[in-house]
């Protein structure tokens, strides 16, 4: 599970989609629940751009 979860396509879909719920939410839904519920997937999301962020490495080229 853990080895899908650490997954680029996986951290992009977690990135992206909990960007958009959580940039959506407090317009869909009204008051303390729409901001508890951005707050958590604006979380969830950071954790994802983390993860991909960490992911990169850089290219080491022989000389």
């Amino acid at each position: 599970m853990k080895s899908l979860l650490s997954s680029k396509p996986v951290l992009w879909f977690l990135f992206l989609f909990n960007l958009v719920v959580a940039a959506a939410a407090p317009f869909v839904v009204d008051g303390a629940q729409g901001v508890m519920t951005a707050v958590g997937m604006g979380v969830v999301s950071v954790g994802a751009g983390v993860g991909l962020l960490r992911g990169q490495r850089p290219v080491r080229h022989p000389a």
